[in-house]
């Protein structure tokens, strides 16, 4: 596996950690009537950067968004956002599987299989 594609599994990892704690804090808000919902985005510019190098990706910075939806009722917006957390879970475990293994082999290849 390249070094590019290890920024961007480790970008990605990033941008969805980050994702889950604003979907986390939008869920715990769901019933306050001020709160205006947040939602993260990093994915187009973590693509356009890795046409590039290494050094373009690891400068991509997850950026926080107004969530648009904020005209749809509470009740609705929390599963919406249950599901965001869900699906960003999901992915986010995915990401980190890949890098996991990704370091083992390099251990291996290493010589230090502990």
């Amino acid at each position: 596996m390249s070094d590019l594609t290890i920024a961007i599994l480790e970008k990605a990892v990033e941008g969805l950690d980050m994702r889950l704690r604003y979907t986390s804090q939008n869920i715990a808000n769901a019933s306050s009537n001020s709160y205006s919902s947040v939602k993260v985005s990093f994915e187009t510019a973590l693509v356009q950067a890795a046409q590039g190098s290494v050094l373009d990706v690891q400068n991509v910075a997850p950026r926080l968004e107004s969530d648009d939806r904020a005209d749809i009722s509470s009740e609705l917006r929390l599963d919406i956002e249950l599901a965001e957390a869900v699906q960003t879970s999901m992915r986010y475990s995915a990401m980190v599987e890949v890098l996991s293994r990704q370091m083992s082999l390099k251990r291996i290849a290493l010589g230090r299989n502990q």
